[in-house]
């Protein structure tokens, strides 16, 4: 194993951030190469504690010669956010100095204009030149995989139509409970890798990418962070890269997807008409019908009249919940994977900012 820095310059004199980055060689030049990323939202750290315990099983089997395709782990892909702290509170899902998500506003080019990411540099400022910097090293695998994790949540994936079904193996080797169709249209990052494949050729679209994928994975809640989760999540990872030929079992073999697989145009976001104390009625991976209750919110405490009542929008898996029990107006409660597209009215590409 390889590990190198990159160093990004703080804006002001005095910082800088440094990068970790992780290399695994493989011995086949044509096994597919994979990179793989958590933590780019500095909080969620599931992903991280997979990566430390695959890791562990990569540098065994580089030393047995059993690495086919080169291998690229980012294990803290946001020194940035992590070290964001207000009131003692961790702020790593964006960027204090320009209020953006870190997960967003990737820039999107054609796979041909990689070199440039990392040209003139020092015009950027540092939460830019991370961007450029992860995406860079991104577009020079063929299977990206960037480690999230949710607030409290099932494990499932956001993926684009573009890699659905092939990616239905990773799916089924992380155990994913859903999976979340997008357009990929977004700047969010695995969507950014997505674009520079789909637009080669600038101005024409590629429908199917084969033999690639990008793919944000949702590795449960933000609590999850559990020894015993994180080296079943990294047996699974190792047996999607085993099937896939990027690392030797010839033992291991695909196994099959059984969840739903929904377009985010199917998802139902559940938010509270005003603020106040929520008490959830159901719970995550719950089936629920249209008209379920779903969440009380009181509002005036002690007072006639004072709480609301929300009920499911049309039948469902409940895939996710806040972990706040205190909420404002418009706040997002749950996200409900359905059969049928949402009649809410949103802004495409995302769920979230």
């Amino acid at each position: 194993m390889d590990v190198s820095e990159i160093i990004i310059p703080g804006d002001t004199p005095g910082t800088e951030w440094r990068l970790p980055v992780l290399r695994f060689k493989g011995g086949d030049p044509k096994a597919p190469k994979t990179y793989i990323q958590a933590a780019l939202h500095a909080g969620e750290l599931p992903g991280t504690v997979l990566l430390h315990f695959l890791c562990e099983r990569l540098r065994q089997a580089e030393g047995q010669g059993g690495i086919a395709g080169d291998i690229t782990i980012v294990p803290q892909a946001n020194p940035i956010g992590a070290a964001q702290s207000h009131f003692g509170e961790l702020q790593g899902r964006f960027d204090l100095g320009s209020r953006t998500n870190f997960n967003r506003d990737f820039p999107l080019i054609s796979i041909a204009d990689r070199a440039t990411l990392i040209d003139d540099l020092d015009d950027y400022p540092a939460t830019d030149r991370l961007k450029r910097q992860l995406l860079h090293m991104a577009l020079g695998a063929d299977l990206v995989l960037d480690l999230h994790c949710d607030d409290e949540s099932l494990q499932y994936a956001y993926i684009d139509e573009a890699f659905w079904p092939e990616a239905a193996d990773l799916a089924a080797a992380l155990d994913m409970e859903a999976v979340l169709l997008s357009d990929g249209e977004s700047s969010a990052f695995e969507e950014a890798v997505g674009f520079a494949w789909k637009y080669e050729v600038p101005g024409e679209r590629r429908s199917r990418l084969p033999g690639k994928l990008s793919v944000t994975v949702e590795l449960r809640g933000k609590r999850d962070v559990d020894p015993v989760l994180a080296k079943k999540d990294a047996d699974g990872l190792w047996h999607f890269l085993a099937a896939r030929g990027i690392v030797g079992d010839e033992k291991l073999a695909a196994t099959a997807f059984s969840g739903p697989a929904v377009p985010l145009d199917n998802v139902e976001i559940i938010r509270t008409p005003e603020g106040g104390a929520v008490l959830f009625h159901r719970n995550i991976g719950e089936r629920i019908s249209e008209g379920d209750r779903l969440v009380t919110i009181v509002t005036r405490p002690g007072q006639p009249g004072g709480s609301i009542e929300l009920t499911a929008p049309q039948d469902g898996l409940i895939l996710t919940r806040t972990s706040d029990r205190l909420v404002r107006r418009r706040g997002d409660l749950m996200k409900i994977a359905c059969d049928e597209p949402s009649k809410a009215s949103r802004k495409a590409g995302t769920l979230e900012n």
